[in-house]
């Protein structure tokens, strides 16, 4: 019989039980004067052949020696060997019981197979167990859904004796409690209603509620309910078993909690974020209110000062309570500053007295946990209950401690990557032109995408560099590789560049220059045998000089792309400008290339991280290039946009990626004044008299002083040490420049005279009246020029 069919099968009656064993009654010289069907089944002898015969017959006289005597406490019943009729032996228990009074019957004897004896003991023993051992609550309800027996897990649950609590209904019991397993009645009078009615049993339903032995405390209880009837089928009623399941359900939330931790915490690298997660995870299933409070360095990406509360200057990261009132920060917007409020604690407050020991500190219904990143505290995490009584375990201190302790790790790998981030945007703020100011020879825009986006810089480089005369530098390079190194290797590249163009290089000198400087062996570059990885040998440039005057552009690259030209009647084309090889590589010479290029004309420096790709060649993305600068109607900034986003769909590239955009500009006729005079010593009275009418002529008379002294000094300098014929130049564009040009090669140079020298203080002279001076070389020869700032609203 299994446990599943039990029902049907089941017989309440002890397997000694007169009506159910083997009976004999025995009369005098034990004698057999009366036996039961039953006995018939298990000897195997009938009626008519056992009566008249004596006992020993069927029994031993005496008890089994092989078997264990039943215990003490059952007097009257012993062990014994039966023979069958077929004359196997049985080992079975006996129960004798006396028949005193006249007749002939002296006693009755009821036996059973010990086996069967044994197992209904067991039985027994269960039942005792279930009533008075077992963790598991059981109650019997009546049909009118009265209490009407328990067990003494259900006494102690209810913390009084059964006699004060017999015949309540269980709604009286737990008049609070409700049903939180979905698709079942809520209370527990419908519930065990709905299995008087049915007969059909629940099982594993959660119930909630606070038992009257801790009134205080919610519970949780997995139950089931079936109904109990008699062997004939009638209604007794519901039994209840119901079975504690509240640590085990705290211990799956924790564990839940771990889980969500796991999922959210640390996912960004953002120190707000990873502070605000916490409180999303803790509230309201662990804590009523949660706060994080962080030390201010935390948020530079500095490590915070130790000592106790008073060496750290904490501030208010994020809070959440369970009444919907958050405070949290803005994470992602740069453009404003996010300010958060400081925090002072008390003195002896948990949070001053977490501080100070550097552990977590309870306090009734309030847990400081401090976030310890190696040997430091960044931080602060509050827990709160809602109410005092609402304390925390010692599983739910080991539960917060975890999960402080993955927010702190997290917390501290985002105060890392602060400070990486913020030392690379350093970096690249001095590594790459932050602000291109307005030029009066061109029109610009430039987009700059780093395939590192963690750090925001790489080994490309473009700038815009103003040179004399109004002209401007175009440069655009690669560095190989990507990263710090190759960053700081392109700082270094565009500082010389810098350092060369405003030394009026032309662009072969100037990459010649380059060159040289990096082909210099690693060992006189300052680093250490073996510790120095070259990324500057390799390096690819392209240098262009645009004269706003002349409207020419010459123009030398260094293993770099040619840039794209696009005409005022919108076709790109690409200059056959010679490659060069890439810098430290030697080989021949670098080759210039001069275009003159009509007003609104369009260039376009970039790199090969913009149009080349793993899925297309670079003949295409030129020509892609080519077909989106073709456009005339379109902004420069519109045509930024749209270059990136035809060429680099995703924003990023497995390259670095530059792009400089230039629209050609022209100055004006009336701004330029230029003569042509002979080397003579009357030359520089005939300058300064065209120079001084000239700056009538534009309102800057204020000027004439200064600048009759400049033509002067320059042109006779000229006259002596040079040769003719001379040009003087006069521009006025948003400063006034002056040009003296001659046929000579060598360059003036600044000296202190002595109080016995004839001459030598002219241009010492010069200096002091003008902003800046100096020497542009020419095929021909030389230009020194000067600038001189504008007098105040002119």
């Amino acid at each position: 019989m299994t446990a599943r069919n039990a029902e049907q099968g089941a017989d309440f009656r002890g397997p000694l039980d007169v009506t159910r064993a083997a009976t004999a009654v025995v009369g005098a010289r034990d004698t057999v004067i009366g036996w039961s069907p039953a006995a018939e089944r298990l000897l195997g002898y009938g009626a008519g052949e056992a009566v008249g015969r004596a006992l020993s017959t069927f029994l031993s006289p005496g008890p089994a020696a092989s078997v264990p005597p039943l215990p003490a406490r059952s007097p009257g019943r012993e062990v014994r060997v039966a023979r069958h009729r077929d004359g196997h032996e049985l080992i079975v228990a006996v129960a004798v019981c006396p028949l005193p009074g006249a007749g002939t019957a002296e006693r009755v004897l009821a036996v059973t197979e010990l086996k069967d004896l044994r197992l209904w003991e067991a039985r027994l023993a269960l039942l005792h167990g279930l009533a008075t051992q077992s963790p598991v609550g059981l109650a019997i309800y009546d049909t009118d859904l009265r209490l009407t027996w328990c067990n003494a897990a259900y006494e102690q649950e209810i913390g009084r004796p059964f006699a004060e609590f017999r015949g309540l209904r269980a709604d009286e019991l737990y008049s609070e409690g409700t049903f939180v397993t979905r698709g079942h009645p809520p209370t527990l009078d419908a519930v065990m209603r709905h299995v008087l009615d049915t007969g059909e049993p629940f099982l594993d339903l959660n119930f909630r509620g606070r038992p009257p032995s801790d009134p205080e405390t919610d519970h949780l209880w997995s139950c089931a309910y079936y109904r109990l009837q008699d062997a004939d089928g009638h209604v007794l009623g519901v039994c209840e078993d119901a079975f504690d399941i509240s640590d085990r359900h705290k211990a799956q939330r924790r564990l839940a909690l771990l889980v969500e931790a796991g999922r959210g915490i640390g996912t960004a690298l953002d120190v707000t974020a990873t502070a605000e997660k916490i409180t999303e995870v803790a509230v309201p299933e662990f804590a009523a209110t949660v706060t994080v409070d962080l030390s201010a360095a935390v948020l530079e990406g500095e490590v915070p000062a130790t000592g106790g509360s008073a060496a750290m200057s904490l501030v208010r990261i994020a809070h959440r309570s369970s009444a919907g009132d958050t405070g949290r920060g803005r994470p992602g917007q740069q453009s404003s500053p996010v300010k958060y409020s400081p925090v002072e604690y008390e003195s002896g407050s948990p949070q001053d007295r977490s501080l100070s020991s550097g552990g977590l500190v309870l306090d009734d219904a309030a847990l400081v946990v401090p976030l310890r990143a190696g040997n430091g505290v960044l931080g602060l995490v509050t827990f709160v209950r809602g109410t005092p009584s609402a304390a925390f375990d010692s599983g739910e201190v080991a539960l917060a401690d975890e999960l402080v302790a993955r927010t702190a790790v997290s917390i501290d790998n985002a105060r890392r990557f602060t400070r990486e981030r913020t030392a690379s945007l350093a970096l690249q703020r001095q590594l790459l032109p932050q602000h291109v100011p307005e030029q009066s020879a061109v029109d610009l825009a430039y987009r700059y995408l780093p395939t590192d986006a963690v750090t925001g810089v790489g080994g490309d480089w473009f700038d815009v560099i103003p040179l004399s005369g109004t002209r401007v530098g175009l440069v655009v390079g690669d560095v190989v590789g990507h990263g710090l190194q190759a960053a700081a290797t392109m700082g270094r590249l565009r500082t010389t560049v810098r350092a060369f163009a405003q030394m009026d290089m032309d662009p072969v000198e100037l990459l010649s220059r380059l060159d040289d400087l990096v082909g210099q062996p690693s060992e006189e570059q300052w680093a250490e045998p073996g510790t120095y990885v070259d990324v500057t040998t390799g390096a690819t440039c392209l240098y262009a000089v645009y004269d706003p005057v002349t409207r020419r552009c010459v123009m030398a690259r260094a293993g770099h792309l040619p840039p794209a030209v696009v005409g005022p009647d919108g076709r790109p084309f690409f200059p056959d400008l010679p490659a060069g090889a890439p810098l430290g590589l030697g080989g021949l010479p670098f080759e210039s290339m001069e275009v003159e290029l009509p007003v609104g004309s369009l260039l376009a420096l970039f790199t090969d991280g913009l149009v080349e790709a793993r899925d297309r060649d670079i003949d295409h993305g030129l020509g892609t290039l080519g077909r989106v600068l073709g456009d005339r109607d379109a902004s420069l900034e519109e045509l930024c946009d749209r270059a990136v986003e035809e060429l680099l769909p995703g924003g990023s590239a497995a390259d670095d990626a530059a792009l400089l955009l230039v629209r050609t500009r022209e100055l004006d006729i009336a701004q330029v004044a230029e003569w042509e005079l002979p080397a003579e010593a009357v030359a520089a009275g005939r300058a300064r008299d065209l120079a001084t009418g000239q700056l009538r002529h534009w309102g800057l008379e204020e000027l004439s002083f200064a600048t009759e002294v400049v033509v002067s000094e320059l042109v006779t300098n000229a006259v002596r040490y040079a040769g003719g014929p001379l040009h003087v130049r006069l521009i006025r564009d948003r400063n006034l420049l002056c040009e003296v040009a001659d046929t000579g090669h060598t360059s003036p140079h600044l000296r202190h005279s002595g109080e016995d020298d004839e001459g030598g203080r002219g241009m010492f002279i010069v200096a002091q009246l003008v902003q800046r001076w100096g020497t542009r070389h020419t095929p021909s020869g030389k230009t020194i020029w000067t600038e001189q700032a504008f007098p105040a609203g002119g």
